[in-house]
């Protein structure tokens, strides 16, 4: 069925529109966009007082399949998505296998066209079994579909192993996503290390193991000519790191997540392990930091790096507690609250960072756009919608968020992916 999204602020950084407008839809495209656009026996769709997006794009999510289907599977991760606005995603390799070799790409593409919700992409490991110590089959799994290259989860601690990984991604086009940490000076260490991490009693990450990580793999970037995307960006001095490569022209970007925009070390007080993630949260200086990085362009991309984890995981003692937090239904809702009300962001940044560049991170053609012949993904956002996250309404299979009970505005209401409404108003087609 065509659908006719009528009257609502068309936000397309790729065609330069920020207007009110219609867009029709047909054959999965979009068709045309305008102002008083006809279309006979389309469904018609009241946009007023919305923000229409070229449909969000997450590159940095765990749906935990192969291995771990009791915290996230296909298609619970999928509705998470669709009930965030996110029309696509990409998931990271460590799964239990984890992916890398060619067979589980092609598994992970085969599982996700069943699921048929979302475009799932997937990243590839760069070492096997996110060991470090040996390189995947990098070619063959380009060949069959991975769009990255990511240990993520760990940090690839030999030198010389990534800048070999650099230099192969480079030939067939793939980003190396870098998950920075030096996993000697983060060792055992569970929250940001600074004066409330010593009153709390808990082993402390000190911002530093970011950082060198963050400074070393921009140089072996500059290096290799390869393009680099760091993932999770969290600490002030990794963000100042990237600002005067991207000055230097090294092919690096980045990516943060809402939580670390939002939220600082203090939400781990009372040792709430729905906090515990990886990067820590930091201070409030970390969180101004952030929120610079991403109005003056160092930060390219928001992500959410959604992590789900069972109970079982979480309700432990802070020390054994899994680390990580959901983040796909909240994080379009957090960008409204504490970006765009906020001053930092505007609608066109914000389509830029959740949409616009991760379509080019990732090379997805025809995505990130609203332009005539694009593909028709489309997220359409309520800015003045209140809402609060209660756990028996949470779309993921895995509950763990330190948002439960807390107020935020703005929500996606419509989620359309390849021109078929999956999502509108609560309810999925």
């Amino acid at each position: 069925m065509d659908i006719l999204l009528k009257g609502g602020r068309v936000v397309d950084p790729a065609s330069g529109t920020d207007t009110t407008a219609d867009i029709l839809i047909k054959g999965g495209k979009i068709a045309q966009a305008g102002r008083e656009i006809k279309a006979a026996g389309a469904k018609q769709v009241d946009c007023k007082g919305r923000i229409v997006l070229p449909g969000l794009i997450d590159v940095h999510t765990h749906f935990r399949q192969p291995g771990r289907e009791d915290e996230e599977t296909f298609v619970t991760g999928s509705r998470a998505a669709l009930k965030g606005g996110f029309t696509s995603v990409l998931c990271m390799a460590n799964t239990n296998p984890v992916i890398d070799n060619k067979g589980l790409v092609e598994y992970v593409y085969a599982e996700a066209d069943k699921a048929g919700l979302i475009n799932i992409y997937t990243a590839a490991a760069v070492t096997k079994g996110l060991e470090g110590k040996e390189l995947t089959e990098i070619g063959q799994m380009a060949a069959a579909g991975a769009r990255a290259l990511s240990d993520d989860g760990k940090p690839v601690m030999n030198a010389e192993i990534l800048r070999r990984a650099m230099e192969y991604a480079k030939m067939f086009g793939l980003p190396v996503i870098s998950h920075c940490e030096d996993a000697n000076l983060s060792k055992n260490g569970v929250m940001n290390e600074g004066a409330l991490s010593t009153r709390l009693g808990l082993k402390g990450i000190p911002r530093a193991s970011e950082t060198v990580m963050v400074i070393r793999d921009i140089e072996i970037a500059q290096l290799t000519g390869a393009k680099l995307h760091i993932a999770h960006v969290s600490a002030k001095e990794s963000i100042e790191a990237l600002r005067q490569a991207k000055n230097r022209k090294v092919k690096v970007t980045c990516e943060t997540c809402p939580h670390y925009f939002t939220l600082t070390e203090e939400a781990v007080l009372g040792y709430n392990t729905g906090a515990k993630v990886n990067p820590p949260l930091r201070t409030k200086e970390d969180v101004e930091a952030v929120k610079k990085g991403l109005s003056d362009g160092t930060i390219d991309v928001i992500s959410t790096d959604h992590a789900p984890h069972s109970a079982e995981e979480k309700d432990v003692e802070f020390d054994f507690a899994s680390t990580g937090m959901i983040g796909l239904e909240f994080a379009a809702s957090l960008v409204n609250s504490e970006l765009v009300k906020g001053g930092v962001l505007g609608w066109k940044e914000v389509a830029q960072k959740m949409s616009v560049n991760p379509a080019a991170l990732l090379g997805l053609k025809g995505k990130g756009s609203l332009s005539e012949g694009s593909d028709a993904d489309v997220t359409v956002f309520d800015p003045g919608a209140e809402w609060t996250v209660e756990a028996a309404r949470i779309e993921s299979k895995s509950k763990n968020t330190p948002l439960i009970g807390k107020k935020l505005s703005g929500l996606a209401v419509i989620t359309i992916v390849g021109g078929k409404i999956r999502y509108e108003n609560g309810k999925f087609a």
